[in-house]
């Protein structure tokens, strides 16, 4: 099963890339599946629900998120109903949604995912290693298992995706919008990068207008976040899972300008 996981999509620039380019790439890149964690994709903050569609018509199969999709309230609506949106399944109930999927791929084994966030400099939600052992225990026999671990601290996501190595085909982490460079296998089985970085414009501080960034960060005073724009590009990972186990995964870029993926 070859897959595209997209880092965290900013606002119209993440989004337009996504509609732009995405059918292409997925005929390009022979993509079995396309994920993408969506939580900023409204605005640079949030997730409306009609961004949240725009984006499953364009080509992403699941969309995972993290502590900024409950911003609209219409959002919840679709969690309640749409089983390709998970949210962190480690919220403490009730909340709508889930943070648990299984998708169907053609040609392939089930496709489980698990969206989850890290309590380390995040607010307190329940334990992101607990919920992932409870969820692991209903994963279908045979399934390709993919995980999102939406935190702040490296340190969290790599204990995370050393917990499920062997278990898990593929251990991402979002949220901090700036791809790492440590895309590797773990034991000869399982994927993992930090961090896949984010899909919107290049020249931004994490997608956010450079400037109003310097005056917050000089200032320490609140200010009024705007989506920068200009030249936009996508970040992820291409990864390769093969009888549950990830054969091969790559940390991937691509910008619109040059017509080109860097890799």
């Amino acid at each position: 099963m070859r897959l595209l996981f997209l880092g965290d999509i900013v606002g119209r620039p993440g989004r337009q890339m996504v509609r732009d380019h995405l059918p292409r790439l997925r005929r390009e890149l022979h993509l079995d599946a396309v994920l993408a964690n969506a939580e900023n994709a409204s605005g640079g903050l949030g997730l409306s629900a009609k961004s949240a569609r725009e984006l499953h018509r364009h080509g992403v199969d699941v969309l995972t998120s993290g502590n900024h999709i409950w911003k609209f309230p219409d959002i919840q609506d679709v969690l309640r109903s749409e089983p390709w949106l998970l949210r962190p399944a480690n919220y403490p109930d009730p909340v709508p949604g889930t943070g648990f999927g299984i998708y169907a791929v053609e040609g392939h084994p089930p496709l489980v995912v698990i969206n989850l966030q890290g309590r380390t400099f995040m607010s307190a939600v329940d334990c992101p290693f607990a919920v992932a052992e409870r969820l692991m225990a209903d994963v279908p026999a045979g399934a390709v298992v993919v995980v999102d671990m939406h935190a702040e601290a490296t340190s969290e996501k790599r204990a995370l995706a050393h917990m499920l190595r062997g278990r898990a085909g593929l251990v991402v982490g979002t949220h901090t919008h700036v791809q790492t460079n440590d895309a590797c296998v773990l034991d000869g089985a399982t994927g993992f990068i930090t961090d896949l970085g984010m899909c919107g414009p290049m020249n931004s501080c994490l997608g956010m207008d450079n400037d109003i960034i310097l005056n917050k960060f000089r200032s320490c005073r609140p200010q009024r976040f705007v989506v920068a724009g200009g030249e936009c590009m996508l970040n992820g990972v291409l990864a390769d899972v093969d009888e549950g186990r990830c054969r091969s995964i790559t940390a991937w870029k691509y910008t619109a300008a040059s017509e080109r993926m860097d890799v």
